[in-house]
């Protein structure tokens, strides 16, 4: 392994920080590299080819007051492929907020855990809104820049797909949204059109758009909601654009009172946006199901006069009934899956009769799901899960399920090994749904070492054919990417 070590930057966390969103699997890393001559054990496939990139949250200095994990500075991790040849880069997003933190050595932003106002009250400085947009959540990638986003709202901080240099934000010729851009937005690799959608705390509450293939923002609507809702993922099929309005969100009285506390209405049904990919709001389809939240939908495409959508239903969305007791921090227990009971779901929208049907696809606890990228608003059989560790926001197993047969593939990390969010990167000249590789990074904490590894995506159960070494240990984190050298 060849390194370059291009900057390290000075933590100011707590030499014995036990903290278990700042340790372990989620320890973070500071110091950035590139890294090429990489060392392998099995081999990487020739006809492998394109790009990986992953983010992550790595905390740089102690927080106003408490840390949750989706506080942490955006750190984007990417590793090419060429010809059998892998090089591996890893940069902060240097966000405006990281920038001014950067030169105050301090805090300057209250977390999603906090009161603004207490925190402005402690301190006396620093806390300027609820959240800084740290860009920490996802990473896309289109016109040939990669984009990492924010759950919250925010900029889409553009960087080199292979390099990770730092190019700036997007304009989108002076319209980018004022209300920002939520994390997962999608592209359609056959249009290549990016599809976004933000959220806000006024009215309508919510936007739709659409970025053509050449950079132009060509459709941007209005897509009214009862109040302020939490949104966090859409999906699209051919034709139809689909966003939720579900029972968890914002408790209005706390909105009301200047601070942000969720509240899960059983009471009241989830709601699906249908809307054309260009239409407007009047052309809006509503359809009602049973109340839940979704983190993360898997994929839609069109089944005659039906829409199928399948995400990741949680049965237990605000963590009711769990010995609170047994997490040492507040808000800890909804970051663990088993909790929330997340499980594979299918919902299906009659365009015709208007009737929802929905059904469970399993009972085992996954989620961040992937499909094979050419795939997405097209039928899809297969997707890749990553089945949820016990106790903490971690992963430990990768599963492939056939949606079809409803049988799932199980590879099982070693004990004190996580994997990440793990797209299919299809071979080249693929000529099947799942004729490819998965790509994936891991964290193994017994041994204080990440890799890089490769599966064949035909056959999962069997484990890696290929492990690349990285140069140091990188901390778990959130979303993920490939994209194939041809679409860079």
């Amino acid at each position: 392994m060849k390194v370059d070590v291009r900057e390290t930057f000075e933590s100011g966390l707590p030499p014995d920080d036990g903290h278990p969103y700042r340790t372990g699997v989620w320890r973070p890393q500071h110091t950035e590299y590139d890294a090429w001559d990489l060392d392998v054990e099995g081999t990487i496939p020739d006809d492998l080819n394109g790009v990986y990139i992953r983010n992550t949250e790595n905390p740089v200095f102690e927080p106003i007051h408490r840390y949750h994990p989706f506080d942490g500075d955006g750190m984007l991790h990417s590793i090419s492929f060429d010809n059998g040849e892998a090089r591996y880069s890893n940069r902060f997003v240097r966000t405006e907020a990281f920038l001014a933190e950067q030169e105050a050595k301090r805090s300057l932003w209250a977390g999603i855990t906090e009161r603004p106002s207490d925190a402005i009250a402690e301190h006396g400085w620093g806390a300027r809104t609820m959240m800084k947009d740290n860009a920490s959540t996802d990473v896309i990638v289109h016109r040939g820049e990669a984009l990492a986003s924010f759950y919250q709202c925010g900029e889409l901080y553009r960087l080199d797909p292979i390099t990770l240099e730092t190019l700036g934000t997007s304009e989108w010729g002076g319209r980018f949204p004022a209300e920002g851009v939520s994390a997962h937005p999608r592209v359609d690799e056959h249009t290549g059109e990016l599809l976004f959608f933000n959220y806000h705390a006024h009215a309508p509450y919510m936007h739709y758009g659409v970025l053509s293939a050449e950079g132009d923002l060509v459709t941007y609507v209005d897509i009214p909601l009862p109040g302020p809702r939490l949104p966090h993922d859409m999906m699209f099929t051919e034709n139809w654009t689909i966003l939720n309005d579900l029972p968890l969100f914002w408790d209005p009285d706390a909105l009301a009172d200047g601070h942000y506390s969720n509240t899960f209405r059983r009471d009241l049904p989830s709601r699906f946006a249908v809307i054309p990919r260009h239409g407007t709001t009047d052309d809006i389809r509503w359809f009602e199901a049973d109340p839940t939240f979704v983190l993360h939908w898997t994929n839609a495409y069109e089944d005659g006069d039906e829409i199928v959508l399948d995400g990741f239903f949680q049965h237990n969305p605000t963590a009711r009934g769990v010995d609170r007791r047994k997490f040492e921090h507040k808000g800890f227990e909804t970051l663990d899956m088993n909790v929330l009971d997340a499980r594979a779901h299918r919902w299906r929208f009659n365009l015709v009769t208007g009737v929802t049907r929905e059904q469970t696809m399993s009972d085992r606890c996954c989620e961040f799901p992937m499909v094979n990228g050419r795939h997405y608003g097209r039928r899809h059989r297969y997707s890749y899960n990553a089945r949820c560790a016990q106790g903490l926001f971690a992963f430990d197993g990768l599963i492939k399920h056939d949606l079809d047969t409803g049988v799932e593939e199980l590879w099982e990390a070693p004990d004190g090994v996580f994997v990440s969010e793990t797209p299919m990167a299809p071979r080249d000249n693929s000529t099947g749904e799942d004729d490819g590789y998965l790509v994936t990074f891991a964290c193994d904490v017994v041994n204080d070492r990440s890799d890089a590894l490769v599966f064949d995506a035909a056959s999962v159960g069997d484990g890696p054919i290929a492990k690349i070494r990285l140069p140091e240990r990188i901390s778990s984190g959130t979303h993920s990417t490939w994209v194939p050298r041809g679409d860079l």
